[in-house]
């Protein structure tokens, strides 16, 4: 069946009949229907019945019975993952067209995914467009992605899906769409801008998009996250509609997945809490490594969104509806062009003693700077095999806190580091960096890769450092009043040298961060002038 084809009339039969009460065997008050490009879904107040309709778009395929019956077991098996108290059940439709039973005993004539309906339609997109998005969601996505990431299954070096080739006829495949639907020479010029910098892109990370698939970073994904699909349900966030109908959408790098969210954030404006997002997923998985690939995948995920944008005008003849489409396809391709420019980067270390708030003033500087924060306290225990927050029962000199397990830390912040800076971004190292060996090694490396080096101290009364050890709960430092002790004897003080690459914040000031900003703007003008 192709697009053009129109539905056969006992579809409309049988959809008119489902949305009369007497068609269930619970207690219906009033039937709302729901109809998108491939389903329909009726809302009775209890529960919601997503039903396919018999369509083949070439990437999707219901047109029979048994295939809808199966993509509807697909959907339930692969959103129970994420929803699984949403997502209910997959029930038969028997009876006749015109007086169907849901969840019948006799012959199936169409199948049905039953799920419980949501109590509010809103999306956290539309919390989004009123203002309304919290940290605490971000917190909570953050979360639910990192573990879910790291639960689900990794596809098989020989599975035909993750594989730079398919990669790569994935991110072309939007030019074939979109260019013949360009009106503007700025539009095709700004286009093939685009695509020269993906072919390039893509020629210099085929190897670790080969890598990771060999390394088991290609898994089945949600395949479709983004603000769109998420909804709060008493203070949770659920994520729902996982991509059933092709399993190309699906098995794909995780990094793929997450820059369809940060893509999302950044086009509604919410970049800060993009970059809240990004931190806190790695700090859950460590794939630093990763963010090499983030930008072509931005760019891919924009560029699809552009795609879609202008194919509305195709299928519409009104005018506020095209001119939408065509504003909305503007900002996609101006947020993919905008990924694929280069832009300035600096490297951070941050600099004081156990509780002078550097964790916490790189977390919130990195949302405003757009840059990545990288924690010793998390990275240390990563190194040996401890998950981020576990409690070592290591002590001073002991375990993974001697002084050859901090030489090592270092060393691989270092690592990490550089990364980050030839993945196009910015980072900053929240480390106690007491020790002049380790401020060396990383202004080297800012040397090396040509970017703009700080080192921001923290500063706070040992009054008030003693203070913040002895409240500190559920966080990655298992500092103690001894390993502060330590470091105020042990620490070795910034050179002349140093001094002059330095910002200070006294981070008992009640507006430190506003101070630190204006400091790091200043230090960045002088430095590109000297």
């Amino acid at each position: 069946m192709s697009n053009s084809e129109t539905l056969p009339n006992p579809s409309a039969t049988l959809i008119k009949s489902l949305c009369r009460a007497e068609a269930y065997t619970h207690d219906v008050t009033a039937v709302r229907l729901i109809e998108t490009h491939i389903s329909w879904v009726l809302l009775t107040g209890q529960y919601a019945y997503k039903i396919k309709k018999p369509v083949n778009f070439g990437f999707l395929d219901f047109s029979t019975l048994e295939k809808r019956r199966f993509f509807c077991h697909e959907e339930l098996r692969l959103n129970q993952r994420l929803a699984a108290d949403w997502y209910l059940d997959v029930v038969p439709i028997t009876g006749q067209p015109e007086q169907p039973n849901m969840d019948g005993a006799d012959i199936a004539i169409e199948y049905a995914l039953k799920m419980r309906q949501f109590p509010s339609a809103q999306t956290l997109l539309d919390r989004c467009n009123s203002g309304q998005l919290r940290v605490a969601e971000i917190d909570q996505i953050s979360d639910i992605i990192a573990n879910f990431h790291n639960s689900i299954e990794k596809a098989a070096t020989h599975a035909p899906y993750g594989d730079a080739q398919e990669i790569g006829c994935c991110f072309n495949d939007n030019f074939k769409h979109i260019q013949p639907l360009l009106k503007e020479s700025a539009q095709w010029l700004q286009l093939a801008a685009i695509q020269a910098w993906g072919d390039k892109e893509w020629m210099n990370k085929f190897a670790l998009m080969q890598q990771r698939k060999a390394q088991g970073y290609v898994r089945e994904c949600h395949g479709d996250i983004h603000l769109g699909n998420m909804t709060l349900i008493n203070g949770k966030v659920i994520l729902f509609d996982c991509i059933e109908f092709n399993p190309t959408l699906r098995w794909i790098d995780v990094i793929s997945e997450i820059a369809f969210l940060v893509m999302d954030l950044l086009h509604v404006g919410y970049a800060p809490y993009a970059y809240r997002f990004l931190n806190q997923y790695f700090q859950h998985t460590g794939d630093y490594h990763g963010l090499a690939l983030l930008r072509y995948y931005l760019v891919y995920r924009a560029l699809v969104r552009a795609k879609v944008a202008l194919l509305r005008i195709g299928q519409s003849t009104d005018t506020d509806t095209c001119a939408k489409a065509y504003s909305d396809y503007a900002a996609f391709s101006h947020l993919a062009e905008q990924t694929t420019q280069d832009k300035p980067r600096v490297l951070i270390i941050t600099h004081g003693f156990s509780g002078s708030g550097k964790s916490t003033f790189a977390a919130q500087l990195v949302e405003k700077i757009s840059a990545i924060q990288i924690r010793s306290d998390i990275e240390r225990k990563r190194l040996f095999g401890y998950t981020p927050h576990a409690k070592t029962g290591n002590t001073l000199n002991n375990g993974i806190y001697t002084v050859a397990a901090g030489q090592q830390t270092y060393q691989h912040l270092a690592e990490l580091a550089k990364a980050v800076l030839e993945a196009g971004f910015s980072a900053i190292i929240d480390a106690a960096f007491l020790q002049a060996e380790h401020r060396e090694l990383f202004r080297q490396l800012a040397c090396q890769c040509q970017v703009s080096f700080f080192i921001i101290d923290f500063t706070a009364s040992t009054e008030t450092l003693c203070a913040r050890i002895r409240k500190r709960q559920h966080d990655a430092s298992e500092a103690t009043l001894d390993v502060l002790y330590q470091q105020l004897q042990s620490a070795q003080p910034l050179s002349v040298a140093e001094k002059k690459q330095l910002i200070t914040v006294d981070t008992e000031s009640d507006n430190a961060l506003e101070i630190l900003l204006e400091h790091l703007e200043l230090a960045t003008v002088m430095q590109d002038k000297s």
